[in-house]
């Protein structure tokens, strides 16, 4: 019995560089990956691109882009044939198993909701991303960073459940260790949000959580999971991405300096490739968008072609995890055991 592929709605049409390097990221997926792509935006666009190559994703026409500096609700209330919506309604029919798009952050999460609805028990979906620590081979979960630019105490909560659950069911983490991104260790420390989120945290029997995260703690190893809200998680992600450059280039610049560099620098280049993959963004692409009814992968505005194929990587992967289904069924059978 032949294997059910994978099916990924790309929103060709979202994102600084596309649709350019989203056609490319995409072909480059559909023939590395175990996938079927479907291939979302403007036929007039699309076709001259697609036909410089052989391949066989499907296109599916969307005449209307959501712009960036659009509001998201009204965009998708004026556009009903933009391509985030085409796209994530393939999924909503049962005709992908998931969507990705470089576009509009907040037209991808509002038309998820739209379209897809939400986790049961799930308040606000969060955007998920995994980022490298001090400890090798292991990565901090951190949430949300984006979708939620002010958030309640309970939505902390649920952002710490859903992050809990990914990493024990899909990164095979027994006891999660969960953090509150604040700027001290002491339980009163922060704003109002903070003090009622670090009290509903250490009551949750559902996780384990473990305190305070300082923002230098991060990235230590000493966490799996750091929850915040989404307008600080967003600068984190986007500082710790700009910092890797920094220290990519460093690298760069002051290795081959002198007679000693420039005879061991040949010999450390897998060692440099492999730390320049640690820190590269590129290498991860993209991030989940957690607690909607459908694997919907956020990336970066920016994203060129390798971000691009990683992102529909993680896409992939989320589906064939099922992601979503575990999800449903953890947070449904905590919700209905707690009586809510």
């Amino acid at each position: 019995m032949a294997v059910k592929r994978p099916r990924i709605a790309v929103d060709a049409m979202g994102g600084d560089h596309a649709p350019g390097e989203i056609v490319t990221g995409a072909l480059r997926a559909q023939a590395e990956l175990e996938a079927d792509i479907l291939l979302v935006g403007d036929p007039a666009r699309l076709q001259p691109l697609l036909s410089l190559h052989q391949h066989r994703m499907t296109l599916v026409p969307a005449q209307e882009v959501i712009d960036m500096g659009e509001e998201p609700l009204t965009a998708l209330r004026r556009k009903p044939d933009a391509s985030i919506t085409v796209a994530m309604n393939l999924v909503r029919d049962g005709q992908a198993d998931a969507v990705y798009s470089a576009g509009h952050t907040g037209a991808a999460m509002a038309a998820a909701l739209l379209q897809l609805g939400r986790l049961p028990g799930i308040d606000r979906p969060a955007i998920g991303v995994s980022l490298p620590t001090l400890l090798p081979d292991k990565s901090v979960l951190l949430l949300d960073v984006g979708a939620n630019v002010d958030c309640r105490p309970k939505f902390l909560n649920q952002f710490a459940l859903m992050g809990s659950i990914y990493s024990q069911c899909v990164l095979g983490i027994a006891s999660p260790k969960v953090g509150l991104l604040n700027i001290g260790e002491e339980a009163s420390k922060g704003n109002d949000v903070s003090v009622r989120a670090y009290q509903l945290l250490s009551q949750n029997p559902q996780i384990e959580f473990v305190g305070n995260a300082e923002g230098r703690d991060v990235i230590s190893g000493a966490y799996d999971v750091v929850v915040c809200d989404g307008f600080v998680g967003n600068i984190l992600l986007k500082f710790a991405e700009g910092f890797g450059r920094v220290i990519v280039q460093l690298l760069r610049d002051e290795l081959p300096r002198g007679w000693r560099g420039q005879v061991g620098v040949p010999l450390l280049r897998g060692n440099l490739r492999r730390v320049k993959q640690r820190l590269d963004d590129a290498e991860h692409g993209g991030a989940l968008l957690l607690g909607v009814m459908g694997v919907c992968v956020i990336g970066h505005g920016s994203s060129h072609a390798p971000s691009v194929f990683n992102a529909i990587r993680l896409a992939t992967e989320a589906v064939e995890q099922g992601v979503v289904q575990r999800l449903q069924e953890k947070v449904g059978a905590l919700t209905r055991r707690d009586g809510r």
